[in-house]
């Protein structure tokens, strides 16, 4: 099973750009609007869930999973479900379910083979090792490459996405009523990206996601990830307290040398590891995408909630209901 490195995070600030909050607000309002034209019971997550207390005050109302699709078979081997939940628990993050070999190389093979879109865009399509030929075509840096839809027509992808190890970490954590609401598939680029393509693709600074009143996200890299290819990094214990200062805001993303100051320097965990590694967090927890130097990364990602989702319009990725 491989493990995570823990490096330092400072190396990586030099590669998370940071862009003007009323820029990164202005962005987000007509999603915003989007989302509360279509299910107003968005409005009352958004400005809650933020806070501690509206969140321990949502948490009860989880229901234990009843255990009924523990034991199915499932493509991953040697998962501890109590060690799962117990990390999740503790730290926000569990750092150890590896993708069988033959399907990450599966939905590698697919996800070189099968055109994305550049930066949210889609009158921007390219494949994997058209990057560069794409930015010169469209006079523009690409820093990011999703599949949107297109993941769903790769069978090793409905697999994970179906498995029902991931379902249970999933009942275990939020409750009998999480649900599978997304998947994805991108690439992240090394190039020289604008704020605002960085702030778009949450690669900008430490922030915490606000989809959902409970959020699981589990994330696989397909490609080897190394200091150099874009780690994620999570900020450990930042899933259950919060600095007041960052409830009464709306703003989700906050400067690292804020969040290093109150949880710690060394709170963050910045996760590298083989193709194939993946590791599941609670996404109310701080964490980042670091802008990749050398080489492309390849990820996956599969995420359950607990409440009716909302159109990913950022992401663009569909919307599983």
């Amino acid at each position: 099973m491989h493990s995570p490195s823990v490096t330092s995070v400072n190396d990586l600030e030099s590669v998370a750009r940071k862009g003007g909050k009323l820029r990164r607000m202005a962005v987000r309002i007509p999603t915003y609007m989007a989302d509360i034209r279509e299910n107003p019971a968005w409005l009352p997550m958004f400005l809650l869930a933020r806070t501690i207390a509206g969140r321990r005050a949502h948490w009860l109302t989880a229901r234990p999973s009843n255990g009924a699709i523990e034991g199915l078979p499932s493509i991953f081997a040697g998962v501890d479900l109590d060690a799962a939940i117990d990390g999740l628990k503790r730290e926000g993050l569990f750092p150890a379910i590896t993708l069988p070999k033959t399907v990450t190389e599966e939905i590698a093979e697919f996800a070189n083979d099968t055109p994305c879109f550049g930066n949210f865009d889609r009158n921007i399509e390219f494949r994997a090792v058209e990057h560069r030929a794409a930015e010169e075509q469209h006079g523009r840096a690409i820093l990011s490459g999703h599949h949107f839809e297109r993941a769903l027509d790769c069978p090793a992808v409905r697999a994970v996405q179906r498995d029902p190890l991931l379902s249970e970490i999933a009942r275990r954590y939020l409750g009998a009523q999480a649900r599978l609401i997304t998947t994805r598939t991108w690439w992240s680029f090394p190039t020289r990206a604008t704020e605002a393509d960085c702030s778009l693709a949450s690669l900008d600074k430490y922030h915490f996601d606000l989809d959902d009143w409970r959020m699981l996200k589990f994330f696989f890299y397909l490609v080897d990830v190394d200091t150099g290819t874009g780690p994620h990094v999570y900020v450990r214990g930042s899933h259950n307290k919060r600095r007041l200062k960052h409830q009464l805001t709306l703003l989700v993303g906050h400067p690292a040398k804020e969040i290093l100051d109150f949880y710690g320097k060394d709170s963050p965990v910045t996760l590298t590891g083989e193709a194939g590694f993946g590791f599941v967090e609670d996404p109310f927890g701080f964490h980042m995408g670091t802008v990749a130097t050398h080489k492309p990364r390849l990820m996956m990602e599969v995420g359950f909630g607990v409440s009716k989702p909302s159109r990913r319009r950022i992401h663009g990725e569909p919307v599983l209901r």
